[in-house]
């Protein structure tokens, strides 16, 4: 049966096979009047259609039978037979196919290969190289951006540079100095211009004599901005040459202003005024709030009830704090900044990175001719009534035919502004804030092989001057061993005339009692006993101001040994005998620790500073002092057990009655 089956269908497929043959020989060829037929028949198809036709082409790989051209060529022919399938071809296949075919229409042709040019297949995209991930610029390109042109170029001045201060009465040594001052100084026993002074000098004294005027009104003379170490007679810089410009004035005015952020820097500052100042005939006021607000304007100005509008100045010199510049910069009547000379901010980042009212910007309006105090808003500029000869940049404020002028130029503020201080700030925003004219920047600092002019851009982006003469210690310590430390260096050491700066009023409190008792402990423990025992007091700023200028008079006397403080005087204070100091806490950022480590080593003295590390701020402190590129100067001592055997129970004992002394009081 299933031999049967196979049979009958060998059969039929060879019948099949046989017609199939006889239709392929019996199709008619197509001939030149059997085209015209086609095309009579294609007459009645549209371009849409030809069209849906290609699109159906493209979309499914097949054509319709019933809109293909070779279905209308059938029919046309007369055949019966639906025509068979085609074999499935991707797009570009069919076109080609389709082109080749002589039976296609020039019309069907063109559509064709415009239907084929707007949705063939896209190509594979050319290969491109991978991004290159370009080179970061190195930290000096990216610190220069946006700094000023002038700090790039500013005049770097090696530390031992220095001028010897003549006796001869014809011949300044380059001081540019007159022989008064020249007598003053070697009376006073300074005989020699550290590099700041000598730098500084030539270029605020110069020759020249309008440079050499109180003011210069149509050619103002350019701003100065100086960073130099810690103790390396940056006051002096700026006090000689006021004394030598302001001796010549004829009428007290308030020429001279003076900034600083503390009052003991005030006092200290003043100090140095009045010695120098000596026998020129200068007037020197002090506003720092430690007085009453009434008893400061009697000593600043002459009238508080009439109303002077050009000023009645009692001083020619005035140092300030910036709160206080402010109160009677709005409260005291008289009180004018319209003749000033010289416009002096001490420790500028400082005072630059706090508001205080803003007192910056008032400062500088009230220096301006163009806001002439008693001015209303919408008054004409030559038509201001009040004005002062004595200051010839407000002349502005008077009408042409008052006095009969060939200048056409307008005249400007004859202020220079000078700005000191050891971490000089670099950021533009600040500096371009101080309105500066044309400034000029000194840098006092030793440059790394000697040679200043290769390494200028260098030396301009380090950020910190050390003194030369300073030595720098680390020791590294738990944190329930550090006053222990401590008190080996006071000890083991000699670490005596030191000032130890701490991180808050309290713990310079707490830490000045525990001394107490280890001394207590120690003297009573040891038969030897002390000789001569260590006096250590606080110094904060819970204490009254007359007890702290009591302490620190004293500490510069010689009478207290070791001065616990708080940053209150880490900035500007001149003590001579300070040998160390020491960091109990370690400082939160590298500003606070250079201006606490410059109060010793100052004017070329040797000097020794000491920090005091607990372990979990080791990498912190170290990572500081790596990015001011100071890591390599601070060598680290280490401390044994056996170094600290003698003190350790003696130490128990003071640490003990400190416990009692607080669980008291709570």
């Amino acid at each position: 049966m299933t031999t049967e089956l196979a049979k009958e269908k060998t059969k039929a497929k060879q019948r099949y096979l046989k017609r199939k043959k006889e239709r392929r020989k019996h199709r008619p060829k197509t001939t030149q009047d059997d085209s015209a037929v086609v095309e009579d028949t294609l007459g009645s198809t549209t371009k849409k259609d030809i069209e849906v036709t290609l699109d159906i082409t493209y979309s499914t790989g097949r054509s319709s039978p019933d809109r293909s051209v070779d279905g209308l060529q059938q029919y046309a022919s007369g055949g019966e037979e639906r025509p068979k399938k085609r074999p499935r071809l991707v797009p570009s296949q069919e076109v080609e196919v389709m082109m080749d075919s002589a039976e296609v229409l020039p019309a069907a042709k063109n559509m064709i290969i415009a239907s084929s040019t707007e949705t063939a297949l896209p190509v594979a995209l050319p290969s491109f190289p991978l991004p290159a991930v370009p080179d970061a610029p190195s930290k000096s390109v990216l610190a220069l951006q946006g700094l000023d042109q002038a700090l790039v170029e500013a005049d770097i001045v090696h530390p031992t540079t220095s001028v010897s201060v003549p006796q001869s009465e014809n011949d300044d040594g380059g001081t540019k100095l007159c022989a008064r001052t020249r007598r003053r100084l070697n009376d006073l026993g300074i005989t020699e211009l550290f590099a700041v002074q000598t730098t500084l000098l030539p270029f605020l004294l110069p020759q020249e004599a309008p440079y050499r005027a109180l003011y210069t009104p149509y050619n103002p003379p350019r701003d100065a901005c100086i960073s130099a170490p810690t103790g390396s007679g940056k006051t002096l810089a700026y006090v000689l040459p006021i004394i030598e410009i302001l001796s010549q004035r004829l009428v007290t005015r308030l020429r001279a202003l003076v900034v600083l952020p503390t009052r003991d820097l005030v006092v200290q500052v003043r100090e140095t005024f009045e010695a120098l100042g000596k026998g020129h005939g200068l007037k020197i006021g002090t506003a720092t709030g430690q007085h009453s607000f009434a008893h400061e304007q009697s000593q600043l100005v002459f009238d508080k009830s009439t109303d002077l509008h050009s000023g009645s100045s009692k001083v020619d010199i005035l140092i300030c704090t910036p709160g206080r510049l402010i109160d009677h910069l709005n409260g005291t009547p008289n009180f004018s900044l319209q003749h000033l000379r010289f416009l002096v901010i001490d420790e500028a980042d400082r005072l630059l990175a706090q508001s205080f009212q803003d007192w910056l910007a008032q400062v500088l309006s009230a220096t301006r001719p163009s806001l002439l105090t008693g001015c209303t808003e919408g008054t004409p500029a030559n038509s201001l009534p009040f004005h002062d000869a004595i200051s010839p940049a407000f002349m502005g404020g008077l009408t042409s035919t008052d006095i009969p002028t060939f200048f056409t130029e307008t005249p400007r503020s004859s202020c220079q502004k000078l700005l000191f201080s050891a971490t000089l700030t670099r950021d533009p925003g600040k500096i371009a804030a101080l309105n500066l004219r044309n400034p000029k920047y000194f840098i006092v600092q030793g440059t790394k092989d000697g040679v200043s002019d290769s390494h200028v851009l260098d030396v301009v982006m380090e950020k910190f001057t050390m003194p030369e003469t300073l030595t720098e210690h680390m020791l590294v310590c738990e944190a329930s061993q550090k006053p222990l430390i401590f008190f080996h260096l006071v000890y083991n050491h000699q670490v005596k005339n030191a000032l130890v700066f701490t991180k808050s009023a309290e713990s310079t409190t707490r830490l000045v009692r525990l001394f107490d008792f280890f001394q207590k402990a120690w003297s009573t423990k040891t038969m030897a006993g002390l000789s001569q025992p260590i006096v250590i007091r606080a110094y904060s700023s819970d204490l009254p101001a007359n007890e702290r200028k009591n302490i620190l008079e004293r500490f510069k006397a010689q009478e207290i040994q070791v001065l616990v403080c708080s940053d209150l005087i880490s900035r500007g204070i001149d003590i001579s005998h300070v040998n160390h100091v020491v960091s109990y806490d370690v400082p939160v950022d590298m500003r606070k620790y250079v201006h606490r480590v410059g109060r010793t080593a100052r004017a070329g003295r040797d000097g020794d500073a000491w920090t005091l590390v607990e372990e979990q701020e080791a990498r912190y402190f170290k990572s500081m002092l790596k990015e001011a590129d100071h890591l390599g100067k601070v060598k680290r001592v280490r401390v044994s057990e056996k170094d600290v055997e003698l003190l350790l129970a003696h130490y128990e004992t003071a640490l003990g009655e400190l416990k009692e002394v607080y669980t008291r009081q709570g």
